[in-house]
């Protein structure tokens, strides 16, 4: 929501900034986002009058002017057919940037003639989307007047409109708000009923009422349409609006000023002697004002006359009925629109109006009558003509009702200490009616619906600076903790599982409907009516595909070798009993390659794991039951857990090749899901965490060197120069072979080592690789007399 400083002053008396206006804006809860000042950019541009205008010596198109600037007398070379003696217009000095070409002023000759600077038009200061030739101020402009100043231009202030408050996309109700926090004195805004001349002649129709229950237009006769006077246009044009005609900038203004959507019919074009809402039919369109055509359906309230539709109702009128400049006769709707129906037919066309934008937050109805008689003033001033009587059909929704308030509670809910009277005065700048212990919301203000609603309002307006800092009673903590088992048990099993050198994760609790499936679940109960995103539209039955697709994506950057786990829900129903907590680990086993050859099973290394994690949280004695696991798993390589016959705690073991392969992950991997809350109450023990892990978005490398030594050097002492021979580069040296025989001196031996490389800051390119191993050399025969092996 766009307004300027001018437009808020035509309904709020104050001598306030516009920095004092953010300010109260901010503290009332309005959140400004950005405010636009005009001063700021064309600061450098000033008032400027020309003296002379004489044909250019060595150009037929351009003329030497001499120019009272706020510098003194320029000669200036300007382009512009308008340039001539006597004309007040807008200078920019050496060094000023013009913001409409993007090019900042330097002394240069122009065929020969150093021009002192520019003489500028509205579309190069951005005042206009083009234009003709240099400005024309009025003569009555003193030289040095502030471009701003001299061009109506005044701070734009935009902000952000919270849903429930449809009531701040209206100037006046910031106006309204403005008051209420003390920053001045709201007008009258009540508008004087336009008495009619004629019965109207267009019969009014509401067929569906509950997508349009009322519906207010006249008719107005003999209306002179055209450009829209140049306050009028300019108020549209500050907040970015396009003037397009008087009678369409009229039902904009009130728009924007009242957060009133009107709408304009050309009455001429209207068939059949009345207008209509009603519900739309399969196979019409509805070509609309914005040049597009949209099919409508049985879901869409559509308006309506004996052609058929002819507009969208709520969101935007149709071409057919536009009004033009040859528009004489103008029929005048006000409506007020379903909020939720009018908020889904600008979803099911893409229409984002700003009169959907408000019917869809809720417009006051009781401003269907008003919001008519005030475009009728309009109108009648700036276009003349005749206006028909007012035809009210149906009936809109009834006001809020009263509610009881006891002015003690907004010390008890809020602590501020403050008076009745400061209370009710709070709450009638707002536009609360207040008889006594009854206080009635005004009918713009749908969102209040309690006693609490009240003490909000008290409190945003009071300020919540005021609100008093209290501490919190010290309450003496509980014997046994404030966690529950669940809750502690989860803090162990995380601690043990770190300490074990496992990396934690979170993923989502979402997953394909199709990865579902393949773990026991993808229940249409359990599919997503909105999902964030399309391979996220079902709650996950198991968090091990979560895991086995972040193995699979660690792998394609460098890292195979993988210990992942993630604490976190799973989802068998929809019922709260069918969400579960669990521990799922995944072990991606692709270690490094060794000299020696060692190697341990990682299916038992897994299961030692979790052993070590039941022990942890103090699991009882669980039965091991083998060849009976859920599909997912390898048959052979995996077993569950239990307590009991029933009870099945935790299942581990190898994945399935068939699931790896449709989550595109290579394996092998092995996993476990641990149920948490199958577990009884464990016992706590205290664990200390390992430091945060930093790893490098960039992809690692490693070269692999066999160098010559000594029988009797140690690997050790030859791997340690080489970590050492570029500390922010190499990440480790392993060592992975070791030979001596035919080949090698003898008294020798050949040590083969694999070198991690990981860049922190840029990927490396050739040469500096070529350095590295260079100084890895080096070092490798600085520190033990080590030679490649050719």
């Amino acid at each position: 929501m766009k307004f300027t400083l001018s437009w808020l002053r035509e309904h709020l008396d104050t001598t306030a900034t516009a920095a004092e206006l953010v300010d109260a804006m901010t503290m009332a809860g309005l959140e400004v986002e950005h405010v636009a000042d005009p001063a700021a950019k064309l600061a450098a541009f000033t008032v400027a009058k020309i003296v002379e205008a004489v044909q250019h010596p060595n150009a037929d198109r351009l003329r030497v002017c001499q120019v009272d600037t706020v510098d003194g007398r320029k000669e200036i070379v300007c382009g512009a057919p308008n340039a001539r003696a006597g004309l007040t217009t807008i200078y920019a000095p050496i060094g000023a940037y013009v913001p409409g070409l993007g090019v900042t002023l330097v002394e240069k000759p122009v065929r020969g003639v150093v021009s002192n600077g520019m003489l500028c038009s509205a579309s190069e200061l951005e005042a206009a989307s083009e234009s003709d030739g240099i400005m024309e101020l009025p003569d009555n402009l003193a030289v040095g007047t502030p471009a701003a100043q001299a061009l109506g231009l005044e701070s734009v202030i935009d902000f952000e409109v919270t849903p429930n408050r449809p009531d701040w996309l209206g100037v006046v109700g910031i106006a309204r708000d403005m008051a209420a926090a003390g920053l001045g004195t709201l007008k009258d805004v009540a508008v004087a009923p336009v008495p009619g001349t004629s019965p109207n002649p267009i019969e009014i129709r509401l067929p569906a009422p509950d997508a349009c229950p009322a519906f207010a237009g006249r008719l107005i006769r003999g209306v002179k349409n055209g450009p829209s006077p140049q306050w009028l246009a300019q108020r549209l044009t500050s907040i970015g609006l396009r003037s397009i005609n008087t009678l369409v900038d009229i039902t904009n203004l009130i728009t924007y000023d009242r957060a009133r959507p009107l709408h304009v019919y050309d009455a001429a074009k209207l068939t059949g002697g009345f207008i209509e809402a009603r519900m739309g039919a399969v196979g019409e369109e509805i070509p609309a004002l914005d040049g597009k055509t949209y099919a409508v359906t049985p879901d869409i309230c559509v308006i309506a006359d004996a052609s058929g539709a002819i507009g969208l109702g709520g969101v935007m009128g149709g071409e057919s009925t536009g009004c033009s400049e040859t528009t004489t006769d103008v029929f005048v709707e006000s409506a007020w629109f379903d909020p939720i129906l009018t908020a889904q037919t600008g979803r099911s066309t893409g229409i984002n109006s700003d009169a959907q934008y408000r019917f869809a937050r809720t417009v006051d109805p009781q401003s269907l009558v008003p919001g008519l008689e005030l475009a009728t003033k309009l109108i009648l001033e700036l276009c003349g003509g005749e206006a028909s009587e007012v035809t009210l059909a149906g009936e809109a929704p009834a006001p809020p009702v009263a509610m009881s308030f006891d002015r003690t509670y907004v010390k008890q809910l809020s602590g501020l200490d403050i008076g009745n009277s400061r209370i009710d005065e709070i709450l009638t700048k707002l536009g609360f009616a207040i008889a006594g212990d009854q206080v009635t919301p005004p009918s713009w203000r749908r969102d209040v619906e309690g006693k609490a609603d009240l003490v909000e309002e008290v409190a945003r307006i009071q300020g919540y600076d005021a609100l008093p800092a209290t501490p919190l009673p010290q309450i003496a903590p509980p014997a046994g903790g404030v966690l529950t088992v669940r809750q502690g048990r989860v803090r162990v099993a995380r601690r043990a599982m770190a300490a074990r050198g496992y990396a934690e994760t979170i993923t989502w609790s979402f997953t394909a409907q199709a990865t579902a499936k393949l773990f026991g679940g993808g229940d249409a109960r359990l599919v997503l009516t909105n999902p964030i995103a399309s391979d996220l539209d079902c709650m996950r039955p198991s968090i091990l595909p979560n895991l086995i697709e972040a193995a699979g994506r660690n792998a394609r950057r460098g890292f195979p070798d993988l210990a992942t786990f993630e604490i976190g829900p799973l989802y068998r129903g929809d019922e709260p009993q069918d969400q579960i907590t669990v521990l799922a680990a995944l072990m991606a086993p692709h270690p490094p390659r060794r000299w020696d050859g060692a190697k341990s099973d990682p299916l038992f290394d897994l299961k030692a794991d979790l052993m070590a994690i039941l022990e942890e949280i103090g699991a009882p004695n669980l039965q091991l039951v083998q060849g009976s696991t859920s599909d997912w798993w390898h048959p052979g390589r995996s077993a569950r857990l239990q307590l009991g016959p029933k009870t099945v705690v935790a299942e581990f073991g190898e994945l399935h090749p068939r699931i790896l392969k449709a989550l595109d992950a290579d394996g092998p991997l092995v996993a476990f899901e641990l149920n948490l809350d199958a577990l009884p109450e464990g016992k706590k023990k205290a664990t200390k965490s390992r430091p945060a892990l930093e790893l490098s978005a960039l992809m690692p490398l490693s070269r692999d060197f066999a160098f010559v030594v000594g029988a009797e050097v140690a690997a050790g002492d030859l791997v340690r120069p080489i970590l050492g021979a570029d500390k922010a580069l190499i990440a480790d040296a392993r060592v992975f072979d070791v030979y001596s025989g035919p080949g090698v001196p003898e008294g020798s031996k050949s040590v083969a080592i694999e070198v991690l490389v990981q860049p922190r800051e840029k990927t490396l390119t050739e040469p500096e690789i070529e350095a590295l191993s260079a100084r890895i050399v080096a070092a490798a025969e600085k520190a033990v007399g080590a030679k490649l092996r050719g």
